[in-house]
């Protein structure tokens, strides 16, 4: 197979044409690494491995864009490159290359949506799917949950802010339906509940 032009789409893009009227997306990188130009013979073996470098390269430039954005887990950055049609095998490769050159860190992700969601006043069950919704594997969210900081003092303002009487049962079932759509186990939410009793300034 024959190479019968090398068109530059955009820059640092190449679409390599053959003679059967077939076009191959590219980048330059790729085109200078497999050291092609028009008239080159091409056999499958190095047409496929055309196909592939230039698949790899253009998902590495996605993925580079995407974790330059925001951090991400593996899953949504794999998805994220689906999405843009890549397939699984090039998805994954292109996850391990951008981990392997530390611009994919799961940990400091998992722990980051921690530390952002605690901040927000929601429980562990709250920080658990919300780590679990991102992809991030059991083992990472069980050891960024240990390190969660235990600050009761953040539920016991949730409780003061919505809770006018700590007898009022009705009260109680809503602020603990609500406290527990926020993640709180039942454990934290009673133990809250009985705090506010013990201050609360009963009227003689």
């Amino acid at each position: 197979m024959r190479i019968t032009s090398l068109r530059q789409t955009s820059p640092g893009r190449i679409t390599v044409c053959l003679e059967d009227g077939g076009e191959i997306r590219s980048t330059l990188g790729a085109v200078t690494e497999l050291r092609l130009f028009a008239g080159r013979e091409l056999d499958e073996e190095a047409v496929a491995a055309l196909r592939t470098e230039s698949a790899r390269s253009l998902g590495r430039e996605r993925a580079l864009e995407y974790v330059s954005r925001r951090q991400l887990s593996r899953r949504e950055l794999t998805d994220k490159l689906r999405e843009k049609g890549f397939d699984e095998d090039i998805a994954v490769w292109c996850a391990d290359w951008v981990t392997e050159r530390g611009l994919l860190d799961e940990e400091r992700y998992a722990a980051a949506v921690v530390r952002h969601y605690s901040a927000k006043g929601y429980g562990a069950l709250r920080l658990r799917q919300e780590l679990q919704r991102r992809g991030i594997p059991r083992e990472l969210a069980d050891a960024a949950l240990e390190e969660r900081p235990r600050d009761t003092g953040k539920l016991d303002r949730l409780v003061a802010a919505k809770l006018t009487d700590p007898e009022d049962r009705d009260a109680v079932r809503k602020l603990s339906a609500a406290l527990c759509r926020r993640g709180f186990s039942s454990e934290e939410i009673r133990a809250a509940l009985e705090r506010a009793r013990a201050s609360y300034d009963y009227e003689d």
